[in-house]
């Protein structure tokens, strides 16, 4: 992720938690795991204490990059939100010009998307189409298989 990474507090706080187990729990266990291969003989050939390792790597860049997102995410409040043009934290009912689809999504941080929750990322094409439009304008977004027009049908809270 990069630049400024756009929360709720919710999801914050979830993202503080999570990185407290991760540090506490999680790297007890890993240290746990490491002292038991450690235990089992030489460690040239002992794919147990590998393995361990590998993992407490994972483990650690996970941390890193979890104390990264929060270092650089700042809190959104909905009550903050212009409704008169797409940002983040909106919900946008859209109408594809082409098939006459009409989907409703919230803008989210990268951290927050969940597609099948309806939420999708400011950063996505779809996002970043979005971004900055009013009701009834149409939205270009590039995809692989050529330019997707939206028109904007109401943008909401």
């Amino acid at each position: 992720m990069s630049g400024i990474n756009y929360v709720t507090k919710e999801t914050l706080d979830q993202m503080m938690s999570e990185l407290t187990l991760l540090k506490t729990k999680g790297r007890a266990e890993i240290a746990r795991a490491i002292s038991e291969a450690r235990e089992k003989g030489d460690l040239k050939e002992n794919a147990e204490y590998d393995a361990a390792k590998e993992a407490q790597g994972l483990h650690e860049a996970k941390i890193a990059t979890l104390e990264s997102a929060i270092a650089t995410s700042r809190i959104v409040s909905a009550d903050a939100i212009d409704t008169s043009k797409v940002s983040i934290l909106c919900k946008v009912t859209i109408t594809n010009t082409a098939n006459k689809k009409t989907v409703t999504y919230q803008l989210v941080s990268e951290t927050e998307a969940d597609l099948k929750a309806g939420k999708i990322s400011v950063t996505s094409p779809i996002g970043k189409g979005l971004l900055g439009k009013q009701v009834g304008d149409i939205a270009e977004v590039q995809a692989p298989n050529g330019v997707i027009k939206f028109k904007i049908d109401s943008i909401s809270v």
